[in-house]
């Protein structure tokens, strides 16, 4: 061993020396461990000597390839720890594509330097900056995937998302409000950018002013080929714009009723929030089937990417249409309203994730109520909608009996938003859509308490809307949400919240029973389900068979303990046929609603890896699907909470 030590320190060199010394031979215990390289310096409150200088080529579509370049200050010799941006805002979890990072070289002036990534912390660079010098250069590229199999692609022959905490590497010690960089990018000849950045210059090489490093990644740029820029604030103060990019020119095409539903959005928040946190602000909209979608946060933008088809099937896409509400209403609550435990002064300090059921059940529940309220959906969709929510945590999550929706926000870091077995049995990130049923619980409880002169929109008016126009985040803990609670009506918001987020619990449909609706199924779809079938690609039987059904005919979900579960059906099953005959999906569900009558099973042969086998499933309930109904004599309250605020 003591060899082989020896051996490797020689060919790596004095660097790799001085930051890994051999450990004595302890007289009792063999040896002792390498010791570790220098501790990378905790972020302090203090400003960076100088401005970083960030140039990015985004030229190479046809490969993918960002190629970044950084000249770094430095005021001493000595170790200096880069950082690769690890705990993303928005993500909350350790998400940083530092996998998708290569050709790190660093040089002062000529001299190519060594550097070590820190053995401990894969995301902290080690480099020995020489005497004399006074600044280093860095290189390295950025690769986006160019299938989807390999992960998000981000740059294709018409567009690019560039997100700047994915082509940066910063110094360790320092809060990332105390870094300044001033970011450039070289786009292609005749591309377009949007951006919440200042004083940008028109391309292929654009510049813009200056910004503190927290500032530059809360500012990512779209750009493409084919775009479109619309005023959805016409003659305000504050300027609001929609930046549109497509894989086609016919594609950024919109109505003037489809113009006007955007613009209402922007009206119905104010009104909803009584303030604004930014400004500017940029929707960065990528309409795409080449583009990997998204939907992603910032105080002063926002990256939205749906399918290419957003306006020319809008009558039947009503599904994605809260994308945009969603992300916008993280303006107020995630951007400057922010749970305490997910504010962090860098990159790369760990988040804590105990309230998302607010940061992002909440705007869950606004952005449902805003597309409403907008016009981007009708009343119907949006009940329609509301009918999945309730139905999923009161048919789809059998795992509410072992696991609180508290638990769930923790899933960010856990499961990192990868694949799971049986997602219906382990829960995964549920604070989203069960947070929908909460917060409408909260709203409809507020309308009843106050004979319907307060709602919801009250607390949001008090709690988002201070400091109109400041975009410096403000913290919360749960004891400032019941607080503000409170000040809307007195009532045991502790205990109410308590039980439905700490407790195992059936899920919380009272706010749907107090607001004049009530849970049913029958065996149609309603268009909007269909909708949000059509834009997964997917047949949805979870409420009958326990089955979701991709286009190829495989299981993409299977219920836990469902007829299908029981059957042995699993994840990645191909169905080949029912009851004897070639599967379709029309053929399934004609088999689902001809088994009511008899007490014979249905039939499928499935076909996992080289192996087939026979799967029958004792059902007999026929096809289900949620909605929602009045219930007669009650007051209609959810119809009050979706209509547009005067």
């Amino acid at each position: 061993m003591r060899f082989s030590i020896r051996r490797n320190a020689g060919l790596l060199g004095p660097l790799l020396l001085s930051l890994f010394a051999t450990g004595a031979i302890a007289q009792q215990g063999g040896p002792a461990p390498l010791a570790y390289p220098p501790a990378i310096p905790a972020p302090q409150d203090k400003a960076f000597a100088g401005t970083i200088r960030l140039s990015v080529d985004a030229t190479d579509t046809a490969r993918g390839i960002f190629r970044v370049h950084e000249t770094v200050p430095v005021a001493q010799a000595g170790d200096l720890v880069l950082l690769y941006p690890k705990w993303l805002p928005g993500n909350h979890g350790p998400t940083g594509p530092i996998d998708k990072m290569a050709g790190l070289t660093i040089r002062s002036g000529a001299v190519k330097l060594s550097w070590l990534r820190d053995p401990v912390d894969v995301y902290a660079f080690h480099v020995r900056v020489p005497a004399g010098a006074r600044a280093i250069d860095v290189d390295f590229q950025f690769l986006s995937p160019v299938d989807a199999k390999e992960g998000r692609v981000v740059m294709t022959a018409e567009m690019l998302n560039l997100q700047w905490n994915a082509v940066v590497l910063y110094p360790a010690g320092y809060y990332a409000r105390r870094i300044m960089v001033a970011p450039g990018v070289k786009l292609p000849a005749g591309w377009k950018y949007g951006t919440a950045l200042d004083g940008g210059s028109a391309g292929p090489n654009v510049t813009f002013r200056p910004v503190p490093l927290n500032t530059l990644v809360d500012s990512p740029m779209f750009a493409g080929k084919y775009y479109a820029r619309v005023d959805l604030a016409p003659g305000a103060r504050v300027p609001v714009h929609m930046d549109m990019f497509a894989d086609q020119p016919d594609e950024l095409v919109m109505t003037p009723a489809e113009l006007q539903a955007h613009r209402n959005l922007v009206t119905q928040a104010y009104r909803a929030f009584g303030s604004h946190h930014y400004d500017h602000y940029d929707f960065l909209f990528a309409m795409s089937d080449r583009m990997s979608g998204i939907g992603l946060e910032h105080h002063r933008s926002s990256e939205d990417g749906t399918t290419a088809n957003y306006f020319k099937e809008w009558d039947t896409r009503a599904s994605a249409r809260d994308l945009l509400s969603h992300e916008f209403t993280h303006s107020w609550n995630g951007k400057f309203r922010r749970p305490a435990d997910l504010w962090t002064p860098n990159f790369n300090v760990p988040m804590r994730d105990s309230l998302l059921w607010v940061y992002e059940g909440q705007t869950q529940f606004w952005g449902e109520v805003l597309a409403a309220r907008a016009g981007l959906r009708t009343k119907q969709q949006a009940l329609d909608a509301l009918a999945m929510d309730a139905d999923t945590f009161a048919t789809r999550r059998p795992g509410r009996v072992w696991r609180p929706l508290e638990d769930t926000t923790e899933d960010p870091i856990t499961t990192l938003r990868r694949p799971i077995p049986w997602r219906s049995w382990q829960r995964s990130e549920d604070y989203y859509g069960e947070g929908v049923l909460i917060w409408l619980d909260a709203d409809t409880l507020i309308r009843q308490k106050t004979g319907g002169r307060k709602s919801l929109d009250d607390f949001a008016h008090a709690f988002f809307g201070v400091n109109d126009g400041s975009y410096v985040t403000i913290t919360y803990t749960f004891e400032d949400i019941v607080r503000a609670l409170n000040g809307v009506v007195p009532y045991d918001w502790a205990k109410f919240l308590h039980d439905r987020v700490d407790a195992i619990d059936p899920a919380p449909l009272d706010g749907l029973t107090r607001g004049g609706y009530r849970l049913s199924y029958t065996d149609k779809e309603s268009d909007f389900y269909k909708s949000s079938e059509k834009a997964r690609k997917i047949t949805d039987l979870s409420n009958s068979i326990g089955l979701v059904i991709d286009s190829t005919g495989a299981a993409a979900d299977v219920l836990w303990d469902s007829p299908a579960f029981r059957a042995g059906v699993t994840v990645g099953s191909q169905i080949v046929a029912v009851n004897d005959v070639a599967y379709d999906s029309d053929r399934l569900k004609d088999a689902i609603t001809e088994a009511r009558a008899g007490e014979a099973p249905i039939r499928l042969l499935v076909k996992r890896g080289d192996v087939y086998r026979a799967a029958a499933l004792d059902y007999h309930g026929g096809l289900r699907y949620p909605h929602l109904e009045r219930i007669p004599g009650t007051p209609a309250l959810l119809d009050e909470m979706f209509a547009a605020r005067p």
